[in-house]
């Protein structure tokens, strides 16, 4: 784990999130300025800065997993929902900690940006 990475510091419970679920791989929490209704987090336990690094079909796995079940449990998952991962600058990426965004709750409009 980075020790000064904010996900990180979440994991670790250093600083407070709004916990959805977790498993022994990944946590899920609240975004603090969601998008859409239901807007929630889904990360790796352990840090991976981008899914650029990412070297295991398994932790991707796990995080698309955990995001389906939440979509799930939210109530989200027949209506639809959205799960993005930023990569980089560019690609719209703030903090450099693999995450995954699960939003839903309404009708998500494409192009995205």
């Amino acid at each position: 784990m980075a020790t000064d990475c904010l996900f990180c510091k979440i994991v670790r419970g250093d600083i407070p999130a709004t916990r959805v679920a977790e498993n022994d791989h990944c946590l899920a929490f609240r975004d603090i300025s969601p998008k859409a209704p239901t807007h929630v987090l889904v990360i790796p336990r352990q840090h991976v800065t981008s899914l650029n690094q990412v070297e295991s079909a398994t932790l991707a796995g796990e995080v698309l997993l955990m995001a389906a079940a939440i979509a799930r449990s939210e109530g989200i998952a027949e209506s639809g929902y959205r799960v993005v991962f930023n990569t980089n600058g560019d690609g719209g990426q703030t903090v450099f900690h693999l995450h995954a965004h699960l939003m839903g709750g309404r009708a998500m409009h494409w192009p995205p940006a």
